[in-house]
């Protein structure tokens, strides 16, 4: 399983954000890429371990008010990753997650 893993949710429907293009990062260069299935998520998001440092997933949203989001977050310890994202039109929420 990648260490790193993300779920996307549609707050103003109320489901998964199915479809959105999602990319992790390190230091400008590509890890790893997908798209978000039927569930809101990334199968595979690289790596079963990544070294410790900053990464970025970048999340090409296209809302009214928001063409991509990013997040950048550090890696620390070998444990397990998981950057879920909660999408309005014009807002949206992330936090670290279990």
């Amino acid at each position: 399983m990648s260490q790193v893993t993300t779920h996307v949710l549609d707050t103003a429907a109320g489901r998964p954000a199915a479809g959105i293009p999602v990319r992790l990062l390190a230091a400008g260069h590509l890890i790893a890429a997908g798209v978000t299935d039927a569930d809101g998520r990334v199968a595979n998001l690289g790596p079963d371990l990544l070294d410790r440092g900053e990464y970025r997933l970048e999340f090409d949203v296209a809302t009214p008010f928001f063409p991509r989001i990013t997040i950048d977050f550090q890696i620390t310890d070998a444990s397990h990753y998981h950057v879920p994202v909660l999408l309005s039109p014009y807002g949206y929420t992330t936090y670290r997650g279990s």
